[in-house]
């Protein structure tokens, strides 16, 4: 638990307002801030977005780019960060989608996760794949956890790509 209250307080210092966008974590990401004492001032919305439809209705996620890329693919991930940032009234967005079950072939445990920021008229992203080993419960525990715990890196990332498109 103290590496998600290390993420609240990284939150509230940056002043940051977080959106989460969930296929596969279904939620857990946006349970796991609730669980710790002033997540209100961080935490904005959660979108849990489990169906092909249901990205492309809340987060206008396209359907060419699930059937380009597939559901479980870092450009759906992208397009879900992206997607919940316009749909709330959130600075950072994190979105995962992947598949739980360790026991399908090729791409059991993988997951992917776009983080995404907003500054004035300005969007970034950034994204990245990881696979996690165990049953559909512990590969979505260990999802959500990282979903979160990386979130200071990715900032950071996002930051150094924001300051390489405006030219400093």
């Amino acid at each position: 638990m103290q590496e998600i209250e290390r993420v609240v307080a990284f939150l509230q210092r940056e002043e940051l307002k977080l959106t989460t966008a969930e296929s596969c974590t279904c939620g857990l990401m946006a349970s796991l801030l609730g669980d710790i004492p002033g997540c209100g001032q961080v935490l904005d919305s959660g979108f849990v977005v489990y169906s092909p439809k249901a990205k492309n209705r809340l987060l206008r996620v396209e359907f060419e780019t699930m059937e380009s890329f597939g559901l479980t693919s870092e450009e759906v991930a992208r397009e879900m960060a992206v997607g919940a940032l316009n749909a709330s009234g959130a600075t950072l967005a994190v979105a995962n989608t992947g598949v739980a079950d360790d026991d399908q072939e090729d791409a059991g445990g993988t997951q992917c996760y776009a983080y995404a920021l907003m500054r004035g008229e300005r969007q970034v992203v950034v994204s990245e794949t990881v696979q996690f080993d165990g049953d559909r419960v512990e590969i979505r525990k260990q999802a959500a956890r990282h979903g979160l715990t990386q979130l200071p890196g990715m900032y950071a990332r996002l930051l150094k790509k924001l300051d390489g498109e405006s030219g400093a």
